[in-house]
């Protein structure tokens, strides 16, 4: 096994750079540059030296054992006044004069992954972390990095083994009256199949934490939708007009709503039209609007009636109330109740991610599907009665290598590639 380095921190000037060293090597060589080296886990101040013995930096060392490590190797660290002179000189030295090499893009955490300190899904959430935006996103990467999805698939996969037992039991003492294993069987299989409709039930809403929520802006022509997207973007994102039909195409705003990525969908006005530009605009608003997160329904002050919300997912918002002077509703132009509408955006978004999971991604999503469906053909075999015990057996090792799968034990090579190629080298 190689020993590598890289810098684990942000390459460019700093006031400190953290040069990361992992592998059988790596005491050995910071032993060489630093003359010795604290205890464990205890950070020592030291002046590292290359190979002719000329002064590099001082810095503080730290080291971790193997096992006790973000890799689980035995790993140094270095941290380096963070010139870009100093960080390069010292790269120099660990690659030149040691013989070390530059760790490949994720080559850390994928070594993590390959020594059990991390399982498949806690990467992902390094990954997710690393890109975090907002708030949310922060807060429920962190939840699965601490090996949330992991400790909920080992609580699954205990019911999964104890079915197994007891099918194996059933088959190799089929000749003996041993007794009706079928209730027992089922139970454990319930377990498990409730606690994966449970997941898959608010699975949308977390991923869309990670990816962005959808907030479609609808109305008649002249609603003030374009206005509202300027106001809530400080700037004029959308061109506005008294002229019907001013917004053709779809027009986007992606921000930060109360700890939530929101991407704000400005739609063209909805109105009968012969003009054919602007009934594709007209369509392809009511297309994206339909497949949003959450629909804003706008009507202006002086309307006659509010439209009635399409579903629970609507919020009908009356618009342009500076122009007749109410207190109700919202201006683009005033600011009135724009504190409001994005309260309203908040809270409807947290809702919507209120339900207890853990499980974020679409990969995630499938894995319990495919769980869920093995199960599901195992438990009806059982109802039914008169089946081949061997069949429920293949139904249960369906699931679980999904679920095995699901935290990166089999069957993951595929996915590692597209994993990794986000990250950072220093990762």
């Amino acid at each position: 096994m190689d020993t590598i380095f890289a810098l684990a921190s942000a390459r460019g000037k700093s006031g400190i750079a953290v040069i990361r060293v992992s592998g059988p090597r790596a005491h050995d060589v910071a032993r060489a540059m630093a003359g010795d080296l604290p205890p464990l886990r205890e950070a020592g101040l030291r002046l590292l030296r290359d190979g002719a013995g000329e002064r590099l930096d001082s810095a503080l060392v730290v080291c971790f054992a193997r096992g006790a490590s973000f890799t689980g190797e035995d790993v140094a660290e270095l941290m380096v006044h963070g010139s870009m002179a100093t960080v390069a000189a010292v790269e120099r030295c660990l690659g030149e004069d040691h013989g070390l090499r530059l760790a490949l893009p994720g080559e850390f955490t994928r070594r993590a992954l390959d020594n059990g300190v991390m399982d498949l899904t806690q990467v992902e959430a390094l990954g997710d972390l690393l890109e975090a935006e907002t708030e949310s996103q922060r807060r429920q990467a962190l939840r699965v990095l601490d090996g949330a999805i992991g400790r909920i698939v080992a609580v699954w996969r205990e019911h999964l083994v104890k079915a197994a037992a007891l099918v194996e039991t059933a088959i190799d003492f089929v000749e003996e009256d041993i007794g009706n294993f079928d209730a027992m069987i089922v139970a454990e299989l319930r377990a498990v199949v409730h606690g994966l409709h449970d997941e898959l039930a608010g699975q949308r809403a977390r991923e869309r934490v990670q990816t962005g929520f959808e907030v479609a802006l609808v109305g008649p022509v002249n609603a003030g939708k374009s206005s509202l997207l300027n106001a809530l973007a400080g700037r004029n994102a959308a061109i506005t007009s008294d002229i019907a039909g001013t917004t053709r195409d779809v027009l986007e705003l992606r921000m930060d709503v109360g700890g939530f990525a929101v991407t704000f969908l400005d739609t063209a006005g909805l109105r009968d039209t012969a003009e054919q530009v602007e009934a594709i605009g007209i369509a392809r608003g009511k297309a994206r609007a339909e497949q949003a997160d959450l629909r804003i329904l706008l009507y202006p002050a002086d309307s006659d009636a509010p439209p009635e919300a399409l579903s629970e997912c609507d919020l009908v918002v009356r618009s342009k109330s500076d122009l007749v002077g109410s207190v109700e509703g919202i201006s683009a132009h005033t600011g009135q109740g724009m504190d409001w509408l994005l309260d309203q955006i908040t809270r409807r978004l947290s809702d919507m991610t209120a339900r207890d999971g853990v499980t974020v991604r679409q990969r995630h999503q499938q894995a319990m599907q495919q769980a869920h469906v093995a199960l599901s053909d195992a438990i009806d075999k059982l109802e039914a009665g008169d089946y081949i015990a061997e069949l429920v057996a293949a139904d249960i090792r369906i699931a679980m290598n999904a679920l095995d799968s699901l935290i990166g034990v089999v069957d993951v090579e595929d996915v590692l590639g597209d994993i990794f190629s986000s990250f950072c080298i220093g990762k």
